[in-house]
């Protein structure tokens, strides 16, 4: 007599199914005011003042903060955009934009992109 094999799930089906995500991580630096990490996520992610504000205080305080999950190509198209903002005009010392990376959801230390 042979045993039934298993059948897999609907969700483990569904599991394998989904678009990867990615996370667009902010990293910090010293050539940046808050003013213009509030100012830059308003204007990129259309962010409110008061949820750019908490990113700002996040990268200053973490070394850097999530500012967006979604799939790859538009994780690395808001990754070139927080690369191409431009410098600080607040600070002399701004030599140019912040940077930033992209890694695969859920697992952290596996970034890549870092231009």
């Amino acid at each position: 007599m042979t045993r039934p094999q298993a059948i897999p799930s609907l969700e483990e089906e569904r599991i394998d199914e989904r678009t990867p995500l990615y996370h667009v991580v902010l990293l910090d630096d010293d050539e940046h005011t808050y003013d213009y990490v509030i100012e830059m996520l308003q204007k990129l992610f259309l962010m409110s003042a008061q949820r750019a504000f908490h990113h700002a205080e996040e990268v200053d305080t973490m070394g850097r903060t999530i500012v967006l999950t979604c799939e790859l190509p538009a994780a690395e198209f808001g990754r070139d955009q927080i690369q191409s903002y431009g410098a600080d005009w607040r600070m002399p010392e701004s030599k140019g934009s912040m940077s930033a990376v992209v890694e695969p959801a859920g697992k952290p230390g596996l970034a890549y992109g870092l231009g």
